[in-house]
């Protein structure tokens, strides 16, 4: 069984090599200023908050929705761990999830880790978050007007992440061929590119993050509304997020009941530079729901563990 991929994870083999560089030239330096960030925008207590949010990103990436033109795309997380602990935190946590995924799980790939980095962990939530502060203004944390805010943050992030994704595999056919005018990368011009990324954003994985975004500041708005402070508390009752994972991981199997492929995810697997994938499509040769549950409840221990390490390390210095 072969996990759909999200078509905003960039597979190897659809991006030069220069293309590659450029990302992680965006990327490294991005993620070396959050990890400092980290210290001064993280208190030590919030870092289980951090490493639960983590794993929800890589949850929520697990979950495909049908797209109408027959493939497949998803939530990210990102805007709503920006809006609850920053840009900076949200870039450590998605670029992990990202990391796992492509490592463990061939969801993504290695040399294009860069930009898949670029385009969800460090555009998305500063995106997310720089709309969130602007619609959301000097309101009551009380007041609906943040719902809508993270709502319209979490929607036009991950649709400006699927659109740099859209550019970044349009320019390969005119920027990179052979001698013959054939493509020696993503075989996709942007008037296809763009229009596929723009189709499954903006009418499904859009309102999907959205929901997500709004969702979860409504419900702190509610039950722990200091955590919408900056750095102002730590996640109360911390086991009901860890059980909600819990049920989430159960019911990841729904993930699999997308027809089609992700918009450019036929990669050839010779391209791939990572070849020790442990569970390559979310799977391992028993059933694919169990499959998929065992590789969400691996991959949430994982990315959860690597997130708070991290900010155990960071926050104590």
């Amino acid at each position: 069984m072969r996990r759909s991929l999200s078509d905003v994870h960039i597979p190897d083999g659809y991006l030069s090599p220069a293309t590659c560089a450029a990302g992680y030239a965006v990327a490294v330096p991005a993620l070396a200023v959050a990890v400092r960030k980290v210290k001064t925008v993280v208190k030590t207590r919030q870092v289980p908050t951090l490493a639960m949010f983590s794993a929800v990103s890589f949850l929520v990436m697990m979950f495909n929705i049908p797209i109408p033109d027959g493939t497949t795309a998803h939530a990210v997380g990102a805007g709503v761990i920006a809006i609850v602990l920053g840009p900076w935190a949200a870039m450590i946590a998605v670029a992990v999830a990202l990391l796992f995924q492509a490592l463990l799980f061939g969801d993504g790939g290695v040399l294009a880790y860069g930009a898949n980095v670029a385009n969800m962990a460090v555009a998305m939530p500063f995106v997310a978050y720089g709309l969130y502060k602007l619609i959301s203004g000097k309101s009551e944390l009380t007041s609906p007007r943040r719902v809508l805010a993270a709502a319209v943050g979490g929607y036009v992030g991950i649709t400006v992440a699927a659109v740099l994704t859209g550019i970044e595999l349009g320019i390969q056919p005119s920027l990179f061929h052979d001698a013959a005018g054939a493509p020696l990368y993503s075989p996709y011009h942007l008037s296809q590119t763009i229009p596929a990324m723009l189709l499954a954003h903006l009418l499904v994985a859009g309102f999907a993050e959205a929901a997500l975004s709004g969702g979860v500041v409504a419900y702190l708005q509610r039950a722990n509304l200091p955590l919408l402070r900056a750095n102002d508390s730590e996640l109360k009752r911390p086991s009901l997020g860890w059980a909600a994972i819990g049920v989430l991981v159960v019911l990841t199997p729904l993930g699999l009941l997308a027809s089609g492929e992700a918009f450019g995810e036929d990669a050839p697997e010779s391209s791939r530079v990572w070849t020790a994938i442990l569970f390559d499509g979310y799977s391992f040769g028993g059933p694919p729901w169990l499959a998929y549950v065992v590789c969400a409840a691996i991959g949430v221990a994982v990315v959860g563990t690597t997130v708070f390490l991290i900010g155990k390390v960071r926050t104590r210095r």
